[in-house]
């Protein structure tokens, strides 16, 4: 299956990244990474008959510092990975230190990237090193009490995270490798174990163009939506790991994706400008934008960092920098 995607009507931003659907609030909420912003925005009708959703006007929060991603929480507010700590991001605005990890002090300066809330409530979230020294990031595992757990060492650029509809299995990307691979995953636990390939970006066999898996997002059936920094594409692949689907976008560096909308069936999609040449952006003035789908397939409930009162985990429905490189 080939589809291609609409542009929507926010203003590219540089280093579009981290879409997720807040249901409470009928919002798409995405950062801006090395601009240190969060925006939100409704959906909204589109002035046209392809009968897709388009983002209305967006409200922008400035943390000040790079943010690769944030989570909801149970109890309000946002938790947001940023620099390289965990931030709470309360209904105002303000900010104030949650966690963070025990970052390596070898003089490599680094960043927090992607992250993504578990099942159960916790949250994984990955570093990167600026210049993208290989091996000096890692994923870590942040608890509701605070505690923060290395999962994963020796990761260059940790990227997209994702669960199947069961929670039993974790879908991972570490850019450079040109993989996602899926590790087993304990829900009750947190545990990981037995990491193998599940799906490689530089097979162009089907899709024409090579490139390094970024942001990744599920579907009900547990198909694995993974955004390819470089080819200007989102691909979806069956549990087995055959390729099931491939969305164009124009622009080249896709970062990320997720399922949005009352009914999740709508595939919102993130790009990147940074680190193109003035020719290239020439080529691509849509770069930095979002873009919005429907592939046919409906998105795992979203769930909350769980720091406030308990939830039963998300229903499903199962028949359900451096600067430039992959973000």
């Amino acid at each position: 299956m080939r589809l291609t995607a609409a542009p929507c009507a926010p203003e590219p931003g540089r280093l579009s990244e981290g879409p997720v659907w807040h249901a409470g609030r009928s919002e798409l909420l995405w950062v801006d990474i090395t601009a240190g912003l969060v925006h939100r925005a409704p959906l909204v009708a589109r002035d046209d008959d392809s009968g897709l959703p388009d983002l209305g006007p967006a409200t922008t929060l400035s943390l000040d510092v790079p943010v690769g991603a944030v989570a909801l929480c149970a109890s309000g507010g946002l938790l947001a990975a940023a620099g390289t700590a965990f931030l709470r991001v309360d209904e105002s605005g303000t900010c104030e230190r949650f966690a963070a990890p025990a970052i390596p002090d070898d003089g490599t300066p680094r960043r927090m990237n992607d992250a993504k809330c578990d099942p159960r409530g916790r949250i994984l979230a990955g570093t990167m090193a600026y210049d993208g020294t290989p091996g000096a990031g890692a994923l870590y595992r942040l608890d509701p009490g605070g505690a923060v757990t290395v999962l994963l060492d020796s990761v260059t650029i940790s990227n997209g995270l994702g669960w199947s509809p069961d929670g039993r299995l974790l879908y991972y990307a570490d850019s450079p490798t040109g993989r996602v691979d899926v590790f087993d995953h304990d829900p009750d636990t947190g545990a990981l174990s037995a990491r193998r390939p599940f799906a490689d970006m530089a097979d162009t066999a089907d899709t024409g163009a090579a490139g390094v898996p970024d942001g990744l997002a599920v579907d009900t059936r547990g198909r694995v939506w993974v955004a390819v920094w470089g080819a200007g594409q989102v691909r979806a692949y069956t549990p087995e790991g055959t390729l099931h689907a491939v969305v164009d976008v124009p622009a080249s560096q896709v970062s990320s994706c997720a399922f949005a909308g009352p009914d999740l069936d709508v595939l919102v999609i993130t790009t990147a400008a940074e680190g193109l040449t003035p020719e290239q952006l020439a080529a691509q003035p849509l770069a930095g934008g979002l873009f919005v789908c429907r592939p046919g397939a409906t998105g795992l409930p979203v769930p909350h960092f769980a720091d406030g009162p308990a939830q039963a985990p998300p229903s499903s429905t199962t028949p359900h920098d451096p600067r430039g490189s992959a973000t």
